[in-house]
């Protein structure tokens, strides 16, 4: 099976990247769930022009690759390869996608300390934008000990003076959208919390953050401008940044409905 353009990871029902991509460009976009067996034969075979990679394989490409673009280096984990000629290159557009939301919401992490918590795929480019914008202090937790990252405990014990909260952990995703990875009232000076999760559009995270007069910004524009860099790495085009606003806001209706 041969495809241009699309999205492989491993569960994959409840992926916005189809209508959001066909929106920026004229392909069909398709959404190809693999299981870890699958995986390793479709990357072996690369019968790909251009795609997207999303949980669990953002670090199980790398191995494929002939090349990674300087993010992707830095980031150690990929969700965007083009192939050329059999020659695959990874890049990282969860990156620019993150850093997108920090800066359209004047979100200030210079000096700051910042929580993120998860310390997997999605948390590794969140990482690289907190150090892009000089954080004071980087905390890391999780709930698997990997040796870089806290536990919510020790979090709970000697962070609660942190500026910002990004979450980057699964917790409050459909459909488990009663769950909170926090209580942010353990953090009276939170100014801002990002959640990574898009779907639902308003996780309980940062419906908390909102109620307690924080920014709370969910991670739908963060997937719509990942996607619009991850087309213009596709086909080597220029799409103005005005298109995630308004294909935020199209997503944003048709999620309402």
């Amino acid at each position: 099976m041969t495809m241009n353009y699309g999205l492989i990871g491993e569960k994959l029902g409840h992926s916005l990247s189809k209508p959001i991509h066909e929106s920026l460009a004229d392909y069909t976009y398709e959404i190809h769930p693999l299981t870890k067996e699958e995986f390793k034969t479709f990357m072996e075979e690369k019968a790909f022009r251009a795609i997207n990679v999303t949980i669990p394989y953002k670090k199980d490409v790398i191995p494929y690759l002939d090349s990674m673009d300087d993010n992707a280096k830095a980031i150690g984990a990929v969700n965007t390869i083009v192939n050329t000629e059999g020659k695959l290159r990874g890049y990282n557009t969860d990156f620019s996608g993150f850093d997108y939301m920090v800066v359209r919401h004047g979100i200030e992490l210079k000096g700051k300390k910042v929580i993120i918590l998860g310390n997997g795929g999605a948390a590794q480019a969140v990482k690289a934008v907190v150090k892009k914008h000089q954080a004071g202090e980087m905390v890391v937790v999780d709930v698997v000990d990997d040796g870089e990252s806290i536990s919510y405990e020790e979090c709970f014990h000697k962070h609660t003076d942190a500026d910002a909260v990004i979450n980057t952990s699964p917790i409050g995703m459909y459909p488990n959208t009663d769950a909170s990875p926090v209580d942010l009232t353990k953090f009276p000076n939170c100014k801002a919390v990002m959640d990574v999760i898009y779907n639902p559009l308003t996780t309980k995270l940062t419906a908390q953050a909102r109620e307690l007069g924080m920014i709370g910004v969910n991670g739908l524009e963060m997937l719509v401008a990942q996607a619009k860099y991850a087309v213009e790495i596709f086909l080597g085009v220029k799409i103005s940044e005005n298109r995630i606003q308004e294909i935020y806001e199209e997503m944003k209706q048709k999620m309402a409905e």
